[in-house]
């Protein structure tokens, strides 16, 4: 089996060329301010992703959609809730500003690890697993969490518009873009389980191993709730709820 730094390699190796990629596109209204944390951030998610990818094949992919502003935004690690990161986790490391795409949103300033906005989704995520593991180096003995796609997307406003609502001319570059990278992580980390968190990320997920073939056919690909608070189900107990679900789909 491949050892952990072998691993770690080929994901950072995989999220560089993501962040190449997505340099080159281009976005129009309402869109207006995009920010890439996997530039910005570079530091704190190579740091992540040298903690946090597991140690050997066969795990579980648990998958989001992008980043949140108060969450990777922030921190550069996927559903990244600063206190997560900062005291479960353990990180800190340098975070720079978005420099690309127009800039900083006035209203979405990058504080790094001094925002003191909590991501819920994050604060959710990370929560049950420290509550489940312990630490972070025993949650990533066979879990690892990936964001399909990097970017953050803002309106004029601020407010944050998700990937799948763009349009359809931008949403294919940028999707083939995140697609050929969840593959490139599947192909890495080989894991018997990738997990969407929500509905989006399972059917990406979906997509991509359909597209894999052979390479990828013991591969099998579940959901669980989206911890997000805009979802009434999601604020009925998440934690309870994630987890007999991946307890049902024979993930723990």
């Amino acid at each position: 089996m491949a050892k952990r730094a072998a691993l770690s390699d080929g994901m950072m190796a995989s999220a560089r060329a993501l962040s190449a990629t997505m340099d080159g596109l281009r976005f129009g209204e309402p869109v207006t301010h995009i920010y890439n944390p996997l530039r910005y951030a570079w530091a704190m998610h190579e740091a992540f992703l040298q903690k946090g990818t597991p140690k050997k094949t066969g795990g579980v992919v648990l998958l989001g959609m992008n980043p949140g502003p108060w969450g990777m935004a922030q921190t550069g690690v996927p559903f990244g809730e600063v206190a997560a990161v900062r005291d479960w986790m353990g990180l800190d490391e340098k975070i720079g500003r978005p420099k690309g795409w127009v800039g900083e949103h006035p209203k979405r300033p990058v504080l790094g690890l001094g925002c003191e906005r909590s991501e819920v989704s994050g604060r959710r995520l990370w929560g049950l697993m420290a509550e489940r593991f312990g630490t972070l180096e025993a949650f990533a003995e066979r879990h690892a969490v990936v964001n399909y796609c990097p970017l953050v997307f803002m309106e004029a406003g601020g407010k944050n518009r998700t990937p799948d609502k763009l349009p359809a001319a931008e949403r294919g570059p940028l999707e083939a873009a995140c697609d050929a990278h969840l593959a490139r992580v599947i192909g890495v980390l080989r894991p018997a389980w990738v997990v969407g968190v929500g509905a989006f990320a399972e059917k990406r997920a979906e997509r991509v191993l359909a597209g894999m073939g052979d390479e990828a056919s013991d591969v099998r690909v579940g959901r669980v709730l989206h911890p997000s608070p805009a979802s009434p189900a999601a604020n009925r107990g998440w934690a309870e709820q994630a987890t007999t679900e991946l307890e049902t789909l024979g993930v723990w």
